[in-house]
C-alpha cells in the first residue's frame, strides 16, 4: 500500500501532465518570446495616476503649484510618463505579435513604442483642454456639485471619462490592447464602461454614471449627457461564413450635439440620434431620431397598466 507522500507525488505528476498538454491551452496560452515585455496592469494604473497630475494640477499627487518649482516638478512627471508609457506601448506591439514568422524586430517596435510615446506626451494639453471641458460640463449640469474641485476630486464620471480620453489618445496612435486595459480598470472601479475605440466630443458629462456602456463604434458629438443605466450598444452581429460574429463594423449608435439621455434608457443599432433631442428614462430606441426629438413614455399609457389595463 503506497504510503501518503507516493500518494502527493503521483497526483502532482498528474496533475503537471494534465496542465503542459499543449490541447488543454493552446486557446488560452500567450506565448511569451525572449526580449518581450509584457503589459502590466498595475504600472498603467500609476501611469494613469501621473498623468492626472499633470492634467490637474495641485489635485492628486504632489505637485508643487509655485510658480518657480512647477516646471520643474512637471517636467519630472512628464519624463517619468514618457519613459514608463513608452515601455507599456512596446508591450502591446509585442503582445499583438502571434506567430512565430512575424516581425521580430524588437528593435524597430521599441523605436516605434518611443516615437509614440513621444506623440502621447506631446498631446498632453490637448488631452487636457478637452477634460476641461467636461469638468465644466459636470460642474455646470449638476445643482448638487459644489465646485469644480469637487467634481474632480469626486465624481467617478471624471475619473472614468479620464481614463478614457488617456485610453483613446492611446488607440488614436496605433497602440494595440493598452487602451483597452486602461478603460476596464476604469469599469472597474466606477461600473462605467466606455470602449476606448469609441468617438466622444467636447464637454462631455455622466451623471452617476453606474452602469453606463458605451459601445467600440459609437460616436458621441459636443454637449452631450447620459445618466446612470444608459446603453450605447449593438442591435444584432453579422455573422461570417463559419457563424462567427464580423467584427470592426460600425454598430454602435451616432448621438449627435446637445443631446441628453436619461437614466436606463437603451439606444441599439448603427442609428442616429438628431441633435439637441431628449430621450426619456426607461425607453429603448432602435429606430433614427430627427433632431429635437423629444421621446418619454406616456402618462396615460403608464395610468392604464397600473389600473389594470396591461400593455
Amino acid at each position: 500500500m503506497k504510503d501518503k507522500e507516493e500518494q502527493l507525488v503521483e497526483w502532482t505528476d498528474s496533475a503537471v501532465r494534465s496542465l503542459v498538454d499543449t490541447r488543454s491551452f493552446d486557446v488560452l496560452c500567450h506565448k511569451h518570446r525572449t526580449g518581450e515585455s509584457m503589459p502590466s496592469a498595475e504600472k498603467l494604473r500609476a501611469i494613469v495616476e501621473k498623468i492626472r497630475q499633470i492634467v490637474f494640477p495641485g489635485y492628486f499627487g504632489e505637485i508643487n503649484l509655485k510658480s518657480e518649482t512647477l516646471p520643474y516638478y512637471m517636467g519630472v512627471l512628464i519624463d517619468e510618463v514618457y519613459e514608463q508609457i513608452t515601455e507599456q506601448i512596446f508591450s502591446g506591439l509585442c503582445f499583438i505579435c502571434e506567430k512565430e514568422d512575424d516581425d521580430r524586430d524588437l528593435e524597430g517596435k521599441r523605436a516605434q513604442a518611443q516615437k509614440i510615446g513621444y506623440k502621447f506626451v506631446n498631446g498632453l494639453a490637448e488631452l487636457r483642454r478637452i477634460l476641461i471641458t467636461d469638468v465644466n460640463a459636470a460642474y455646470l449640469g449638476d445643482p448638487a456639485a459644489n465646485s469644480v474641485g469637487e467634481v474632480i476630486f469626486c465624481y467617478p464620471a471624471i475619473r472614468a471619462i479620464s481614463s478614457y480620453r488617456i485610453a483613446h489618445c492611446l488607440f488614436s496612435l496605433g497602440v494595440p490592447l493598452i487602451p483597452r486595459i486602461i478603460t476596464e480598470m476604469a469599469h472597474s472601479e466606477t461600473g462605467i464602461d466606455i470602449n476606448p475605440e469609441a468617438s466622444i466630443g467636447e464637454y462631455f458629462t455622466i451623471d452617476h454614471g453606474t452602469g453606463v456602456v458605451i459601445g467600440s463604434t459609437s460616436i458621441i458629438g459636443k454637449n452631450v449627457k447620459l445618466f446612470q443605466g444608459v446603453t450605447l450598444g449593438a442591435k444584432s452581429f453579422p455573422l461570417d461564413e463559419n457563424g462567427n460574429p464580423v467584427k470592426g463594423i460600425p454598430r454602435h449608435p451616432i448621438v449627435e450635439d446637445n443631446v441628453i439621455i436619461y437614466s436606463n434608457a437603451t439606444i441599439l443599432g448603427r442609428i442616429t440620434v438628431g441633435h439637441d433631442s431628449v430621450i426619456g428614462g426607461n425607453i429603448w430606441v432602435t429606430n433614427d431620431l430627427a433632431p429635437n426629438s423629444r421621446v418619454v413614455q406616456t402618462k396615460t399609457r403608464n395610468a392604464d397598466f397600473f389600473n389594470g389595463g396591461g400593455i
